[in-house]
C-alpha cells in the first residue's frame, strides 16, 4: 500500500486533497467504523458495477470524507482506478478489490487525522 501512497503523492491534483476541520468532526462524531461502512456502501453503489452510466462524474469533490479521500487515492472512478490501480473497467469489482479500495479510502483518512 506505501507504494500507491507515495505515487499519489507525486501527484499535484491527488496531492491537493485535505480533510478540512468540518469532515474530521464529523469523521470524530461518526467514528470510524462508520466511516469505513459508508466507504464499502459508496464503493459498492458507485465503483463496483461493471457498467457505470455517470463514471467520471459519479464521485462529488466535497460532502463526505470518503468523496474526499476517493479523489485523494484515484478511487474515484474506473478510469483513475486503472490508470492507478490496474483494476480493469467494464467488469464488476470483486469483493476483494471492493476491500482493497475501502482500504486504501480508510488508510487515507487516518494519515489525514
Amino acid at each position: 500500500m506505501e507504494d500507491i501512497f507515495q505515487k499519489l503523492a507525486k501527484s499535484e491534483f491527488r496531492s491537493k486533497f485535505k480533510l478540512k476541520q468540518k469532515e474530521k468532526e464529523y469523521i470524530a462524531q461518526k467514528g470510524l467504523d462508520t466511516i469505513r461502512r459508508h466507504a464499502c456502501d459508496f464503493i459498492t453503489k458507485r465503483l463496483a458495477p461493471a457498467d457505470i452510466p455517470n463514471d467520471g462524474k459519479q464521485t462529488p469533490m466535497r460532502g463526505h470524507p470518503v468523496f474526499i479521500a476517493q479523489h485523494a487515492t484515484a478511487t474515484c472512478c474506473r478510469g483513475c482506478l486503472y490508470k492507478w490501480h490496474k483494476i480493469q473497467k467494464g467488469t464488476e469489482l470483486t469483493p476483494a478489490q471492493q476491500e482493497y479500495v475501502v482500504n486504501i479510502i480508510m488508510e487515507w483518512i487516518e494519515r489525514q487525522l
